[in-house]
C-alpha cells in the first residue's frame, strides 16, 4: 500500500468566492446536471457510491454534507466534506489543523469524467465549505500521483502531512479467526496475511464444526493454534456452557481482534462484550443505518435488509434483483452493528443460491481486506508512530 498524503487548500481568493461558486452551477445547469446539497445522502446514491467506487466511501458520505449531481435523475458525481464522527488515523495527531475544514471523498461517475462536473463539483464543495468559515480546507489521503495533480491544477491544493501504512504491518494486530464451513473468507485472510498484504498476525483458528473445510485450510496454512469446538449437547452440555467454554478459549488467545467468516452459532452477549473488536462478514448490503429494516439499492428499488444466517436464500424467496455483501461491527443485536464497508451484486434471471453464492464469494474476500484496512486506521492508539511532516 503506497503512502498517502493530506493536502491542504487555501480557500480565500478569488477561486472559491460566492461568484465563483455561483458560476460553477451555472456550468452544470448548462451541461443538464441537477444539483442537490443535503446532510447525508439518499440511499439510492449510498448504494452507487459502493457500486462505482468500491472501498468505504459511502460511509464517509453517510456521515457528511454532499453535494450530489444528477443527470436524468441518475447519480453522475458526488461531493462530500465537513464529515462528523470520523476517526481515520490521518485526522488524528494534529494533522488536521484546528479551523480547518475536510473536504472528501469526491467521485465522478467514469462516463462523466473529462467532462466539467468534476472541476464544478470541487470547486463548489470548497466553496461550500469557505462558507461555512474555513479558511483551508483538507483533501486527506490522497495516494494516487494523478490525483495529486488533479487537485493541484483544480484546486491550487498542496501537500500537507503524509501518511504511511507501513508501521501497521509491522506492528500487526493479534487476530482470531472463526468459520463454520468451507472457510473460503478464511483462506482469503489466510493468504493475504502470508503474502504482508494485511496488518493482522493470526493468533488461532476457531471452528464449531468438526466436518468443516475451514479446519484443513488453516491447518495447511500453518495456523499452529486450531480450536475445534462444537457444541456438545449429546454429551449433555448446555448452551450457556458451551457458550462460556467458548468466550474462554477465545479470550485465551489475547485477541486485538476477532473476525467471524462465516461463524454459524449465535454469540451471546457475555462474548460479544468481552471481545475488544468483533467483525462479521454477512451476505446481504446491510443499511449504513443499522434501525432500518429495508435498503435502497443503486437502481432505487428498495430492498428488505436480509439479516439471519440465509440471506441469499431470502432475497431469492422474495424475488430480489440484489443481493450483496457487508462487513459490519458486531453488537448484541443480529447483523445490525456498524457497517465498514459493503457492496451490493445484481442478481441475475434464473441463478440459484448456489450461482449468487459463487459469484459472491470473490466480493466478500475483497470486502473482508477493505474492513480490516479500515479497522486498522481507525483503531486507537497506534497511528501516531505512522506520520510523518
Amino acid at each position: 500500500m503506497r503512502d498517502l498524503v493530506n493536502l491542504v487548500v487555501d480557500l480565500d481568493g478569488e477561486r472559491f468566492s460566492p461568484s465563483s461558486a455561483f458560476a460553477a452551477r451555472e456550468t452544470l445547469s448548462q451541461a443538464g446536471f441537477a444539483l442537490e446539497e443535503r446532510r447525508s445522502a439518499d440511499d439510492t446514491t449510498l448504494a452507487w457510491i459502493d457500486a462505482a467506487f468500491g472501498g468505504w466511501w459511502s460511509s464517509e458520505a453517510y456521515a457528511s454534507q454532499n453535494l450530489i449531481a444528477r443527470r436524468g435523475g441518475v447519480p453522475a458525481g458526488f461531493a462530500s466534506f465537513d464529515p462528523q464522527g470520523l476517526d481515520f488515523a490521518w485526522l488524528r495527531g494534529g494533522r488536521v489543523e484546528p479551523g480547518t475544514g475536510v473536504f472528501g471523498p469526491f467521485g465522478v461517475a467514469a462516463e462523466e469524467r473529462g467532462g466539467v462536473l468534476g472541476a464544478a463539483l470541487l470547486t463548489l464543495g470548497l466553496a461550500s465549505l469557505r462558507e461555512r468559515g474555513f479558511a483551508r480546507a483538507v483533501i486527506p489521503a490522497v495516494g494516487d500521483e494523478a490525483l495529486v495533480r488533479y487537485y493541484a491544477e483544480h484546486a491550487g491544493a498542496r501537500a500537507g502531512a503524509t501518511f504511511s501504512a507501513a508501521p501497521f504491518l509491522e506492528r500487526r494486530a493479534r487476530a482470531v479467526l472463526m468459520a463454520s464451513g468451507s472457510g473460503s473468507n478464511l483462506q482469503a485472510v489466510l493468504d493475504g496475511c502470508a503474502a504482508g498484504a494485511l496488518p493482522l498476525e493470526v493468533a488461532s483458528v476457531v471452528c464449531n464444526n468438526p466436518r468443516a473445510y475451514a479446519i484443513e485450510r488453516a491447518r495447511s496454512a500453518g495456523v499452529s493454534r486450531v480450536h475445534v469446538m462444537p457444541w456438545q449437547r449429546k454429551a449433555g452440555e448446555t448452551r450457556d456452557a458451551y457458550d462460556a467454554r467458548l468466550l474462554e478459549t477465545v479470550a485465551g488467545e489475547r485477541p486485538d481482534i476477532v473476525l467471524l467468516l462465516g461463524w454459524m452459532h449465535l454469540l451471546d452477549a457475555r462474548f460479544v462484550d468481552a471481545m475488544p473488536a468483533l467483525l462479521n462478514v454477512h451476505p446481504a448490503f446491510l443499511p449504513l443505518d443499522p434501525e432500518r429494516d429495508d435498503v435502497g439499492m443503486p437502481d432505487g428499488m428498495v430492498i428488505p435488509a436480509f439479516r439471519g444466517p440465509y440471506a441469499v436464500r431470502d432475497a431469492l424467496a422474495a424475488g430480489s434483483r440484489w443481493a450483496g455483501a457487508s462487513v459490519h461491527h458486531v453488537t448484541a443485536k443480529t447483523d445490525r452493528g456498524g457497517v465498514l464497508v459493503r457492496a451490493p451484486l445484481a442478481i441475475e434471471e434464473g441463478e440459484s443460491e448456489e450461482d449468487v453464492l459463487t459469484r459472491l464469494h470473490p466480493v466478500e474476500h475483497a470486502l473482508v481486506a477493505r474492513a480490516i484496512w479500515r479497522w486498522t486506521f481507525e483503531r486507537p492508539g497506534r497511528p501516531e508512530t505512522a506520520a510523518a511532516s
